[in-house]
């Protein structure tokens, strides 16, 4: 089997070949460090996994590598971004947006691996109405799209997100304000959570809407706000799962296969994440990581309901582990979590010190799991 029927075959709950293995984003920094600056397709190639690429330009997501030139201003959103400190190691941005409603700033910092928030976007109840009046949703071009599918060919397959900072309606308001904070207001001000948490549905339909006919092989939605080490099952009922299933439900519409994120925080909402209508679930970050079960104990509760991708502890075991301890957590994962089919083997998040080699190994390992 190619690569691309591997996974397909996996997502669809099936037996491949062979156990497909992959990674969870390639990072710029990695490429750059460690394969001499060779684009994510060659660096599967050369590591010998199946490859999944992130397609990232008109996502919205403020983490990716020069997130701002992907920026999307209107006359009435227009958002100048002000380099307040420009040491790559230590960056610091400051983002503001004026509209004719008012003013809104937010800002990031950033080092050579990752990007993260400083200043909220949300400091006031009434912010909300500026985002929902004047916030664009940027339009997909579906030709740069099928030219990089075409790239791809049988190598592996093309994945895609739902705009926003992050790709959930509750995650990516937990990227407009503080996590804690939206939290205490499901019990204190539960509405104007809802109310947020509709114009960002609203605004994501839109954006699926201008999806269709776009190649894309899988879909991811949720993102690490949506776990169980976050949030509980409650909140996840009342303030996730309702947009989910909606997001879901559009993206099925329109054919695409879903993967849903929750990093690894999977313990008590299982039954939660089936609902939501995603076609797999991931990252499944095992407790070393900070996940909050193995996979194989989410494997047990999911019965084959869904598809499952992750599982790898990149550091401790990929980065850190012996080629013998990776060897052995790749049988392991095959035989507890795999052995049924639906599994794709993936590292359970980003990688930024391995080495090629322990790549190398962790490939080898896979293509000897066969079925």
């Amino acid at each position: 089997m190619t690569s691309k029927e591997r996974m397909l075959r996996a997502l669809h709950l099936g037996k491949p070949d062979r156990l497909p293995a992959t990674i969870h984003q390639w990072q710029q920094y990695h490429l750059d460090t460690y394969v001499g600056g060779m684009d994510a397709l060659a660096a599967f190639k050369h590591c010998g996994l199946d490859a999944s690429i992130q397609y990232f330009e008109a996502m919205g997501q403020f983490w990716i590598p020069d997130a701002q030139k992907y920026l999307v201003s209107t006359p009435e959103w227009r958002e100048e971004v002000e380099i307040m400190q420009d040491d790559p190691n230590d960056k610091l941005i400051n983002h503001m947006i004026t509209t004719p409603g008012g003013q809104l700033t937010y800002k990031t910092g950033s080092n050579r691996t990752t990007t993260w928030i400083t200043e909220y976007l949300i400091k006031a109840d009434e912010d909300i109405e500026l985002i929902r009046k004047y916030m664009p949703v940027p339009t997909l071009d579906p030709k740069p799209i099928a030219k990089l599918h075409d790239k791809i060919g049988d190598k592996g397959i093309l994945r895609g997100f739902v705009w926003g900072d992050q790709a959930g309606c509750w995650q990516h308001a937990c990227c407009l304000m503080d996590a804690t904070e939206l939290i205490m207001r499901t019990f204190d001000q539960p509405d104007w959570v809802h109310a947020l948490l509709k114009i960002l549905l609203e605004k994501k339909q839109r954006f699926i809407e201008g999806m269709k006919g776009v190649k894309f092989d899988l879909v991811e939605t949720g993102g690490g706000a949506s776990s169980s080490t976050l949030i509980s099952h409650n909140i996840h009922k009342d303030f996730c799962l309702p947009y989910d299933r909606e997001l879901h439900h559009a993206l099925h519409d329109l054919g695409f296969l879903v993967t849903y994120h929750t990093c690894g925080g999977t313990l008590g909402i299982e039954e939660l994440i089936v609902a939501n209508g995603a076609d797999a679930t991931e990252t499944l970050a095992p407790p070393s990581i900070g996940g909050n079960q193995e996979p194989w104990e989410l494997k047990r509760k999911l019965a084959g309901r869904m598809a499952m991708i992750g599982g790898m502890d990149q550091h401790n075991t990929l980065t850190s582990g012996s080629a013998e301890q990776i060897k052995s957590q790749v049988r392991r994962l095959f035989k507890e979590v795999g052995a049924e089919g639906g599994y794709i083997l993936s590292c359970a998040d980003h990688f930024f010190e391995t080495l090629p080699e322990k790549l190398q190994i962790y490939a080898q390992a896979a293509r000897e799991c066969a079925y």
